[in-house]
């Protein structure tokens, strides 16, 4: 058997998820990495919406770092994904932290195969797709699994947390 590109595409083979790996060329010099991902893959003819596209973001709880996945477009409220991680604050985690606990460099984070495994909260506007692309762990990787997949993988809770 072939090794995994990443932590994440083994994470998804080890459990015998259904997947789809799509790629293009990110540019090294774009640090607005999840529009580039949703521009580069409709160029290359990839049906999909931006909110369909989910991000991961690593913030930091009172008890330590934990994960924040949501559509692209929206902004993250900090508020809203303590309190569905039953947090009283969160900030957003120092880059290097977060590359150090997750074992991916940003832009390329997964919610999926991280080093250590963090407590997760999905946007619920998940469940609005019947498949949702996330990063596959490396800039210019996407994978694409169903959302109860991605939720049952990442063992997160569901809540809203985009900023108003």
């Amino acid at each position: 058997m072939a090794r995994a590109a990443t932590p994440a595409i083994a994470a998804l083979v080890a459990a015998n998820v259904p997947h789809e790996v799509l790629s293009y060329q990110h540019d090294p010099r774009n640090d607005a990495f999840g529009d580039e991902a949703v521009a580069a893959l409709a160029a290359a003819g990839v049906e999909v919406s931006a909110e369909q596209v989910f991000k991961t973001l690593v913030i930091t709880l009172p008890s330590g770092l934990a994960v924040a996945v949501l559509p692209v477009p929206y902004k993250l409220s900090l508020k809203a994904a303590a309190a569905a991680l039953g947090a009283p604050r969160a900030e957003m985690a120092d880059r290097a932290a977060a590359e150090r606990s997750t074992g991916y460099v940003i832009g390329g984070i997964s919610p999926l195969g991280q080093r250590k495994a963090l407590p997760t909260v999905v946007d619920d506007s998940v469940y609005a797709w019947d498949r949702v692309l996330c990063s596959a762990g490396k800039r210019g990787l996407q994978v694409a699994v169903a959302p109860a997949d991605l939720v049952r993988l990442t063992n997160a809770v569901t809540g809203d947390v985009l900023a108003a």
